[in-house]
């Protein structure tokens, strides 16, 4: 095993910062990279769990494929004298410490929540699942609050062989959080990550473990029968909309919860607009014969397996219209509403965000209400929904909202940036001298915007 002070592929070994159940993280430093480095080798002593050098060769494999700010950077791996990786030093510390603090306020759970949605979205595009979601293995960067993945000791990469199903058959994962599918020994699905997102926020908020802390495979499949105690039954300061995202994705079928973790992210961001079902007013558990039913039901457990390896967020993909009230003519409306529903129609897990841009002076001072003495943001929510309403999505995939900013092309790319956004759709206005010389929104838009963009004229 390396010592401090000695090296492993050229890699300055410093002092021990982490001694984990499987591995061991060393501080680093190389002539050639100027970051904070860390090494992590395997546990290869006599008697440990011949998974931790499986699941080392998985991490091996996988982090040298994964990029982005939500991914320690990959920069080295070998096989002498112990297998060991290279990689950043992340500044900042994992969640575990804030388990002390539990339960945590609504609005923070619900921000953590987020951020680690969007590293999850991050992760699954790339084709790769974690199946090891905890507060140990989420990283919050000091530098700006991003939250960091760490571990893919378990995970599963869509283009990698996955050594840990070929060689053993028991499910690995840590128990409070895995998801009824990784029970039963499915891995290609992004869903279970987040049925996992789902029960650490059920902790956060409760400081109760949903299902405890099982120690037998026994004990962990009866969560695909019988469901958790309702968050706002043991903690009454849980709103409803935090109930109902929670539960949606501890969902026993994956095909019943969101989607995509960038659906999970934009409902934690925007909580009045989620849409509230049963789940957000349950108080007790399911009926025990309910439960007894689900429980010998040979039909029940399959519905686990569907045909879906590795659903990926490209097959719900968050749309965006946005809306130029101010001077949206009848024929521009229909022309958007027809590119929208083309859009939506191919992709029936998709979300849409009806989006306007409400503009403020840079320097007048802005009011609040409109000439005959309405509210300026809620009249325009209100003419979104009227917009959108020949579109007959269910509420569950529609959305609204009124951005403020003094820069409309800035707020709508700003939006599209936080929110994940998939594809933009926007009117182009009518030619004018303005447009001209000083250019268009929707000009501005198309070369700034971090998806795809489509922008709708009508024929003149």
């Amino acid at each position: 095993m390396p010592h401090a002070g000695g090296q492993i592929g050229g890699f300055r070994v410093g002092e021990r910062l982490h001694s984990g159940g499987m591995a061991i993280l060393y501080e680093a430093s190389h002539p050639d990279h100027d970051i904070p480095l860390l090494v992590k080798v395997p546990r290869v002593a006599e008697g440990e769990d011949p998974a931790a050098i499986v699941g080392f060769e998985m991490e091996q494999l996988i982090l040298a494929r994964l990029s982005g700010p939500h991914v320690p950077r990959f920069i080295a791996t070998g096989h002498e004298p112990v297998p060991w990786i290279a990689m950043e030093r992340i500044e900042g510390a994992s969640l575990l410490p804030r388990l002390r603090e539990l339960p945590l306020p609504p609005e923070e759970v619900a921000s953590l929540g987020a951020a680690i949605a969007d590293a999850l979205d991050s992760l699954h595009r790339q084709g790769c699942v974690h199946l090891d979601i905890k507060p140990s293995n989420i990283l919050i960067a000091k530098a700006d609050g991003r939250a960091v993945l760490v571990d893919f000791g378990l995970a599963h990469h869509a283009h990698l062989p996955d050594l840990m199903a070929e060689e053993f058959r028991l499910p690995y994962g840590t128990a409070p959080y895995m998801a009824p599918e990784q029970v039963m020994g499915i891995r290609a699905d992004p869903a279970a990550d987040i049925f996992a997102l789902g029960a650490m926020l059920y902790f956060f908020a409760t400081n109760v473990r949903p299902f405890g802390d099982p120690q037998s495979l026994k004990a962990l499949k009866q969560r695909i029968w019988s469901d958790p105690v309702p968050p706002r039954a043991r903690e009454k300061t849980i709103p409803p909309w935090l109930q109902e995202i929670i539960l949606r994705c501890m969902e026993v079928e994956p095909a019943r919860r969101y989607p995509s973790a960038a659906q999970v992210a934009l409902a934690l961001r925007h909580p009045e607009q989620v849409a509230l079902t049963a789940r957000a007013e349950k108080l007790s558990r399911d009926p025990w014969g309910q439960r007894l039913r689900r429980r010998f039901n040979p039909e029940y457990a399959p519905v686990l397996k569907r045909d879906l390896p590795g659903q990926a967020a490209a097959d719900a993909p968050i749309v965006a219209v946005a809306l130029d009230l101010d001077s949206l003519t009848d024929d521009l409306s229909a022309a958007l509403r027809r590119s929208v529903q083309h859009v939506m129609s191919a992709f029936p897990g998709a979300r849409l965000a009806c989006l306007n841009v409400l503009k403020l002076h840079l320097i007048r001072a802005d009011t609040t209400l409109d000439e005959q003495g309405r509210n300026k943001h809620l009249g325009r929510l209100i003419e979104l929904r009227h917009w959108a309403a020949p579109l007959q999505l269910p509420e569950a995939r529609l959305t609204h909202h009124v951005l403020e900013a003094v820069d409309p092309a800035a707020a709508l790319v700003e939006f599209a940036e936080v929110n994940r956004v998939d594809h933009l759709v926007l009117g182009a206005r009518s030619d004018s001298v303005s447009r001209r010389v000083l250019g268009s929104v929707s000009a501005e838009v198309a070369r700034d915007a971090p998806c795809s963009v489509t922008v709708v004229r009508v024929r003149a």
